[in-house]
């Protein structure tokens, strides 16, 4: 699976999404060593992605995590953002 260029954006953080980084770290949904983490999470969260695409099982692509990033996105008025592996965006050929 490639990611075509024109379907790339390079966000730069902000203080929104610093504060909900922190957000995140505060009600424990990860430590704070996972900060780049959460602040992958909180710019694709204020920028309305469609969905976060990661192969981080850890600290990202996990059922007890994404829960709590999405509790604390719709206690702050945000929407609930669709975390992914890669594998759940893969198709394959039909072979029929």
């Amino acid at each position: 699976m490639h990611l075509k260029a024109g379907f790339t954006e390079f966000l730069e953080p902000t203080g929104e999404a610093v504060d909900l980084t922190m957000e995140y770290i505060a009600e424990k949904v990860v430590g704070k060593t996972s900060f780049t983490d959460c602040l992958h999470i909180a710019l694709a969260t204020i920028n309305h992605a469609d969905f976060l695409i990661s192969w981080n099982f850890k600290h990202i692509v996990n059922i007890q995590r994404i829960m709590g990033y999405n509790s604390v996105n719709i206690r702050k008025g945000y929407k609930q953002l669709e975390i992914r592996s890669p594998r759940d965006l893969m198709t394959y050929e039909d072979d029929n």
